[in-house]
């Protein structure tokens, strides 16, 4: 399909620049995606639209402090993004304003604080932005994440290295729930959870399965093809256990819905459903969802406002159709809901 079919205007004033005040006060949108009807309600509310039985699926990764700053040895200014380590223990970075800069170059990490921390060196430069860093010092990653990191929001968010505000969206820019290192991205559907709403939930009988994809810096990707088909979707790396399988698979039994709390749960479990049932299992999926994909296990959604000409939103109008789902949206839009990472939610039935 033609990506210009994933295209929508959004005015920039609906682009969320701060998380809503209490989680769960964040508006949601109902779509039911048989009939196209839609209905506003609050994600407080979304207890209402779940049954005993229900099962949610969400990823419980945990968003490194990954965006960092650093100084030329000149005075100029970088900023980076830790995308992970090399055998050798050196630094896959993305890095802005490198263009003049050679391997073998030598400049400053500045913590949270602006303060010079350690020396880095450029290694080498990579295909698609990458570069490879050594750093000069005897830390480990973590150390050094939580001493220099600021939470990566996503670019369209504008926050520069305050570290007020980086508090602040350390602790939003997380779900509750969130237990294991490794993304670079929240997965955001979840943000809206509080521990009182889960366990709501659960005293009314819906049951909550955990599994872990580390979301990539891929997400945000664009589609720049202008055939859907020719885009390169991203890898990200999964697991889940014998007993969160054995949740999904009791309750799938049952005649409960599988409900998947955003796009990485749902590439997660629609990966793993080859079989009759969900088998524990760690490995790495390329899977590419857009219109035209037959779900296999999925039976709800609860989902973010995506990006236009993105992949996240050829998922949901898979999931959806396509033109359910560009009509709820322009309903949103009229309604001035508040889209992308820190907006408001959809739950599509």
């Amino acid at each position: 399909m033609k990506t210009e079919k994933l295209n929508y205007y959004l005015p920039p004033e609906l682009i969320a620049q701060h998380p809503c005040p209490v989680r769960s006060s964040s508006r949601l949108l109902v779509l039911n995606r048989c009939s196209g009807d839609t209905i506003d309600s609050r994600f407080s509310s979304i207890g209402d639209f779940l049954s005993p039985g229900d099962c949610l699926v969400l990823n419980d990764t945990k968003v490194l402090s990954a965006r960092f700053f650093a100084r030329k040895t000149t005075g100029g200014k970088l900023e980076g993004l830790f995308l992970g380590q090399n055998s050798d223990n050196n630094w896959i970075v993305m890095l802005k304003g490198t263009r003049r800069l050679s391997p073998g170059v030598i400049f400053i990490l500045k913590d949270r604080q602006k303060g010079d921390f350690c020396e880095a060196e450029l290694l080498e430069k990579q295909a698609s932005g990458r570069c490879l860093l050594k750093l000069k010092t005897e830390a480990d990653t973590e150390t050094v994440l939580n001493t220099i990191g600021f939470p990566p929001l996503p670019p369209y968010i504008k926050r520069a290295d305050d570290p007020a505000l980086a508090k602040i969206d350390e602790l939003r820019y997380q779900t509750v729930y969130a237990r294991k290192n490794g993304a670079v991205a929240a997965p955001t559907a979840g943000l809206h959870f509080t521990k009182p709403l889960i366990e709501q939930l659960k005293q009314a009988g819906i049951s909550f399965a955990y599994i872990t994809l580390h979301v990539g810096a891929g997400t945000f990707k664009p589609v720049t093809a202008e055939n859907l088909d020719d885009h390169e979707i991203h890898q990200e790396q999964f697991s889940i256990d014998q007993e969160n399988a054995r949740i999904i698979n009791t309750a799938k039994s049952k005649g409960g819905r599988i409900i998947t709390v955003g796009t990485t749960s749902t590439r997660t479990i629609e990966t793993l459903a080859g079989g009759a049932q969900i088998e524990a299992a760690t490995g790495s999926t390329e899977l590419f969802i857009k219109p035209g994909y037959k779900f296999k296990i999925t039976d709800a959604m609860i989902t973010n406002f995506h990006l236009p000409k993105s992949t996240l939103l050829a998922l949901v109008g898979a999931f959806a159709g396509l033109e359910n789902i560009l009509a709820a949206y322009n309903h949103a839009i009229l309604q001035q809901y508040r889209f992308y990472s820190y907006g408001d939610a959809m739950l599509i039935i």
